[in-house]
């Protein structure tokens, strides 16, 4: 790779933001990271303009601010009102976020179509959004100019799992029951069709994406920030056995079956348990330690910055995460780089990242069975903690070997070549193998 040809690629990453978290940060460190491995300018909406100039880019020369807020701001703030006043869960919002992003492509084709028909770039590459549900008018055009458009990662089609229905109407995802009406959307076809590349972040999306896998590449779109996390630290070896969960304290991220599973281990103090995060079913799992009686030996710490975060994290044995329909699981990567074995449900974006080797993959059932199975699981490892050491070194080293930044660049590096007639098609495997 060190000897071929850098590619000139026009990065388009709608939501790109240092300084923000989710969707943005993804959008803005895969972006960043690919300025090491190709000649990239970004384009971005000028939301995040300023926390790139922060960041020390250079507007015009590294990156271009597209403004479509006056289309934007108000589909934004019609979408959060719907999102209030129906209870309607997160899938709204990026049905509404199609519509002005419409507006921005636009936008941006206004502002580059020229250099892109005069093969100013190599590649044009859309990263952001991640959701395979928002269309793109730049592939149909990028072919007619001649120039491979690559697009993703990207990820979505997780099925609600049956088991957990009524986790579905207590998040209000009802668009989940008519999401495939994207697929009426303009641009569907030719966003597939017309793509020299498309990149899959997981097994659900590879699925949807059948007729057109003869341009598919499986690669995951997280990854983590070696810098901003260290060496890792063991953690005490006396004491009781110390778990953690990080998330958004929502229903499907199931914390509270993590309390009930946890309750008896903590009542004989054989466990303490940490968990980092906020939100909405923060009141319910406050009430359900008090029914539990185990107040004494868990931390519902509420929302912490990253700093802080891992080094709660760095205290701890095992990271316990029973979330029942996670895309991705970025902290998962996180936990893992820290030397800490992950403890997950068997489904979706979890189960691609973590292996027998790496973690402990607890199958998917009823509610009742996930919380029998992490109750055993618990239980086994209070007893016998000494093989979380040694798997947490294997997590780190898998999150090393595949999952940082500088890896993902290297690996969308050979998408670039490939696309351009340069080198092979890349595969990685699916789900990626044991790092060596």
């Amino acid at each position: 790779m060190s000897s071929a040809p850098r590619a000139r690629v026009l990065v388009i990453a709608e939501a790109a933001n240092p300084e923000w978290v989710s969707v943005p940060l993804v959008g803005w460190s895969l972006a960043n990271a690919l300025r090491k491995v190709a000649d990239i300018h970004i384009v971005t909406q000028v939301r995040n303009r300023d926390a790139i100039l922060r960041a020390g880019l250079r507007e015009g020369q590294d990156f271009t601010a597209i403004d479509s807020e006056d289309v934007t701001r108000p589909i934004w703030l019609a979408g959060q009102w719907l999102q209030k006043k129906a209870g309607l869960g997160w899938t709204v919002e990026t049905a509404f976020a199609s519509v002005p992003y419409y507006v921005f492509e636009h936008r941006v084709w206004q502002r580059f179509g020229d250099a892109i028909r005069s093969k100013q770039y190599d590649v044009v590459h859309r990263v952001t959004p991640l959701t395979p549900t928002t269309q793109s008018i730049l592939a149909a055009k990028c072919k007619d100019a001649g120039v491979p458009f690559v697009w993703g990662p990207i990820n979505g089609g997780v099925a609600w799992p049956k088991e957990f229905a009524d986790v579905l109407r207590a998040e209000g995802e009802w668009l989940s029951y008519v999401r495939n009406a994207y697929k009426l959307m303009p641009g569907y076809r030719s966003t597939r069709a017309d793509a020299a590349a498309i990149m899959v972040g997981s097994q659900a999306t590879w699925t949807e994406l059948e007729p057109y896998q003869d341009h598919c590449v499986y690669l995951p779109e997280n990854a983590v920030d070696q810098s901003r996390f260290g060496e890792p630290t063991l953690p005490p070896q006396d004491g009781p056995l110390r778990a953690a969960f990080v998330g958004r304290l929502v229903p499907y991220k199931g914390a509270d079956m993590l309390l009930r599973a946890a309750a008896p281990l903590v009542r004989a103090g054989k466990l303490e348990l940490e968990i980092l995060g906020d939100g909405p079913q923060k009141p319910e799992l406050e009430r359900i330690v008090a029914e539990e009686g185990i107040a004494k030996g868990v931390n519902l710490a509420g929302w912490i910055a990253h700093a802080q975060l891992h080094e709660k994290l760095r205290s701890c044995h095992l990271f316990a995460f029973p979330s029942v329909r996670e895309f991705g699981g970025g902290v998962v990567l996180e936990a893992m780089l820290l030397g800490i074995p992950p403890a997950v449900v068997s489904y979706a974006g979890p189960r691609e990242l973590v292996t027998d080797r790496t973690g402990f993959l607890v199958p998917l059932g009823s509610r009742e069975q996930v919380v029998e199975r992490f109750a055993k699981l618990l239980a086994q490892l209070a007893e016998d903690r000494s093989p979380l050491a040694a798997m947490g070194m294997r997590a780190r080293q898998r999150v090393l070997h595949w999952y940082t930044w500088e890896k993902k660049a290297e690996q969308v590096a050979e998408v670039y070549a490939w696309v351009c007639g340069r080198g092979p098609k890349p595969s990685y495997g699916m789900p990626f193998g044991e790092a060596p």
